[in-house]
C-alpha cells in the first residue's frame, strides 16, 4: 500500500461529513426558529427539503462507502471524491460547525443607520394587501409606513392614534427631544434586509431610551419639521419597554 492510500480512504468519508454537517445545520436552525433571522418565511420548506436531502444523500454515500470497505476495495476517488484534495471539504465543515455554535445576531440600530433608515416616501417600501379600512391604532410601523408611500401628506395623518412596537434608534442629526423608532423588512434574506420607521417626539419628563431597546409606544401622529423636512412623526404620550419578539423582523 503506498504513502498516499490512507489519505485517500479518509477524503471521501470526509465528504460525506460534510454533507451531512449542512443538512444537519439548515435543520438545527429550522428547529430552533432561528431560520427567522436569516430568511423569509416563504423559503423555509426549501430549507428543511434540502437539509433532509443532504442527509440522505450522506446516508447513502456511507452507505456505500461501508460496503467497499468490507469488501476491502479502495475507493475510486474519480467517483466518490467531490473536493479533491479534501480542502473544500474541510471548509464546509469548518463553516457548519461554526454556524452550529454561533447563534445569528439580529440586525440593529448600528446597522440600521449603516444601511441608512428608509425615507418614508422610499419606493422600496410597497403597500401589501393595503386596507384603508384598517384602524390607525391597529397598523404595525412597517403598516404606517407603507402607508405613507401610497399618500405621503403627513398633515393627512394628523391626530390619528397610534400604537405600535419596534425598536430605538438616536439618528445624529436629530435633536435630544426624538428618537427613531425602527423595524427592518426582510424581503428574501438577511442580505437584503432594510430598516423602515417613524420618528418619535418625547415630552418632558419621558425617558429617552438607550439604542436597540425595544418600545411598544401609544400616541397619537403630528407633523413635525425635522432637519428640515416635514414629517409624520409620533407624538408619545405612552412608553412602554418590550422584550426583542420572538421575530423580530417584518415582511
Amino acid at each position: 500500500m503506498t504513502k498516499s492510500q490512507p489519505q485517500n480512504k479518509f477524503l471521501p468519508w470526509l465528504d460525506v461529513l460534510a454533507i451531512a454537517s449542512w443538512g444537519v445545520l439548515m435543520l438545527r436552525y429550522w428547529v430552533t426558529g432561528k431560520l427567522n433571522l436569516l430568511i423569509h418565511p416563504n423559503f423555509f420548506g426549501l430549507v428543511v427539503v434540502c437539509g433532509v436531502a443532504l442527509i440522505v444523500i450522506a446516508f447513502l454515500k456511507a452507505k456505500e462507502l461501508w460496503r467497499r470497505r468490507r469488501r476491502e476495495v479502495t475507493p475510486n476517488l474519480q467517483h466518490v471524491n467531490f473536493f479533491a484534495p479534501g480542502w473544500g471539504s474541510s471548509l464546509l465543515i469548518i463553516s457548519a460547525i461554526s454556524g452550529i455554535i454561533i447563534t445569528p445576531q439580529v440586525f440593529a440600530s448600528d446597522k440600521a443607520l449603516q444601511r441608512g433608515v428608509t425615507e418614508l416616501t422610499n419606493s422600496r417600501v410597497q403597500p401589501q394587501a393595503f386596507r384603508a379600512s384598517t384602524r390607525p391604532e391597529e397598523r404595525s410601523l412597517v403598516d404606517w409606513v407603507r402607508t405613507l408611500s401610497v399618500y405621503p401628506e403627513p398633515d393627512g395623518y394628523t391626530g390619528q392614534k397610534v400604537k405600535v412596537q419596534g425598536f430605538v434608534i438616536h439618528p445624529p442629526d436629530m435633536g435630544k427631544e426624538y428618537i427613531f423608532l425602527a423595524r427592518f423588512v426582510l424581503t428574501c434574506c438577511a442580505a437584503d434586509a432594510y430598516p423602515v420607521g417613524l420618528p418619535v417626539k418625547l415630552t418632558e419628563g419621558q425617558e429617552r431610551y438607550t439604542p436597540d431597546t425595544w418600545l411598544e409606544i401609544e400616541g397619537k401622529m403630528v407633523t413635525e419639521t425635522i432637519s428640515g423636512k416635514r414629517q409624520l412623526t409620533i407624538a408619545a404620550s405612552s412608553l412602554k419597554k418590550i422584550p426583542q419578539p420572538p421575530n423580530p423582523y417584518s415582511y
